[in-house]
């Protein structure tokens, strides 16, 4: 599973609705499926069970299928805020002590994140404490309202505020790279803006607010329990019914259906950098969602030009021209629309034209041509190395537990990986050349040039020259 866009990523969009078409696995990719039991309570909340006993512990991990996707213009941010609110405590958990009584209990890779597309909270615990944590999650789950107060909220609207700051208003880049986003996807589309919201939004959120946008997302038919390592099926049934079986359900809200967005002219945002002191140029593209034709293609193309040492964009602006401090491309997989994007931060004296110049050139390259066989399966090892190295962890981001419930979120078949790796496959070079064609062009892209004011810029070796 590819890391998706959080905080900077699914069931129930129309798009996503049905598992993509595969081909036949190669020989041994079959062995690549996750073993597991999926079933459905009579509240409508999801369970997934996945038995792996490599180790005497148990990963609990609860997906709610809204994000900020979900989220209406002038409130948004409530999905965000809630991954603070779901720790301050519930009817029979005390206020912030939530995280105390998992730790207390050895709790590791315990957090919870939000993205555009979905909201989760898990934690790993020894196997003998499983009903703690089953406990935990289901408390905040029914009871949470009970102990919500205008006090509470007013504290968590701060700290979410704060995090604004550090992450947006004074970080490098931050407003300009909002910019741009929002540039990407104009309001008042459901990806306008951050995933953390905005000041004037926190600010307006009431109680009533708050309490409304809970009822109607964090209900039982809205969320998946995956529960994954050492434990007894029989038993860990009858906790789940014991604890969720019993909560009370509403209807499962209908996600937002949004036309995809176009962009059909460069858009060129020039920014007065307040915070960083290099200069910053990026560029970006709409693709298509995650795991839709197309997705995979970007994937491969964003490691042959910005991944590793022997990357086309590293070697050309950082190692050849010395014109960059560093170089990075990206796919960004999204439920609803992906971006793919190209980030560099020129070297001191350097402009962000000479940037734009050197890139283009770069594309233009992989237009004419496509990229080697070479790169190719440089980006195939890649994602098979990164998807077994987080199927080894039980729990915590990108383990076993979020690989399945990412992939039954988005296909509705938790055991995906060998499918999904097959994506990689497929590519070829001509595929990657017309990708670059149809998609990176021109045309259809936003160009952001964040530039320090002249008093903030780093000094040049050679004032009024460019690096070359």
């Amino acid at each position: 599973m590819k890391a998706l866009a959080a905080a900077a990523l699914f069931v129930g969009l129309p798009a996503l609705a049905q598992t993509p078409e595969a081909k036949p696995l190669e020989p041994g990719r079959e062995n690549l499926a996750i073993p597991y039991e999926k079933y459905t309570l009579p509240n409508g909340m999801e369970v997934i069970f996945s038995v792996d006993r490599k180790l005497p512990v148990v990963a609990v991990n609860v997906w709610y299928h809204v994000g900020a996707y979900d989220e209406t213009p002038g409130r948004t941010g409530f999905a965000h805020l809630f991954e603070h609110m779901m720790f301050q405590g519930s009817k029979h958990v005390p206020d912030d002590v939530h995280i105390g009584l998992l730790e207390q209990a050895g709790a590791t890779d315990l957090n919870g994140t939000t993205s555009f597309d979905r909201t989760n909270y898990y934690e790993t615990v020894p196997s003998n404490l499983l009903e703690t944590a089953l406990w935990l999650e289901s408390d905040r789950m029914g009871f949470l309202l009970d102990s919500l107060t205008e006090k509470k909220l007013q504290t968590q609207k701060e700290v979410v505020k704060n995090e604004r700051r550090q992450g947006v208003e004074t970080a490098p880049y931050g407003e300009a790279q909002e910019k741009a986003w929002q540039a990407l996807f104009p309001a008042p589309h459901p990806y306008s803006g951050n995933v953390i919201g905005s000041m004037k939004d926190l600010d307006a959120a009431t109680v009533d607010d708050v309490k409304a946008f809970f009822r109607k997302w964090y209900a039982p038919s809205n969320a998946t329990l995956a529960i994954v390592g050492d434990f007894d099926p029989a038993k860990a049934k009858a906790l789940v019914e014991k604890y969720f079986g019993t909560l009370t359900s509403a209807p499962k809200p209908q996600r937002p259906d949004v036309q995809p967005v176009k962009v059909t002219r460069e858009t060129t945002i020039r920014h007065d950098e307040k915070v960083a002191t290099l200069p910053l140029l990026t560029m970006s593209w709409l693709t298509a969602p995650y795991l839709k034709p197309g997705d995979a293609t970007a994937d491969v193309l964003a490691t042959a030009l910005g991944t590793g040492r022997a990357s086309r964009l590293y070697r050309r602006l950082v190692l050849d021209k010395q014109l960059a401090q560093s170089v990075d491309a990206v796919q960004q997989s999204q439920g609803a629309q992906s971006v793919f994007s190209i980030e560099a931060v020129a070297r001191p004296g350097v402009t962000t034209d000479t940037l734009k110049k050197e890139i283009d050139a770069v594309l233009d390259e992989v237009r004419k041509d496509g990229v080697t066989q070479e790169e190719i399966v440089r980006a195939r090892t890649r994602y098979d190395t990164r998807q077994l190295a987080g199927l080894q962890a039980v729990g915590g981001s990108g383990s076993k537990s979020d690989t399945l419930q990412t992939y039954n979120q988005f296909v509705g078949e938790p055991s995906y990986v060998a499918q999904d790796l097959a994506r990689y496959q497929d590519v070829t070079s001509d595929a990657v050349k017309q990708f670059a064609n149809d998609v990176l062009r021109p045309d259809a892209r936003v160009v952001l040039h964040a530039v320090p004011s002249a008093g903030k810029a780093a000094p040049s070796s050679a004032p009024g020259k460019e690096a070359r």
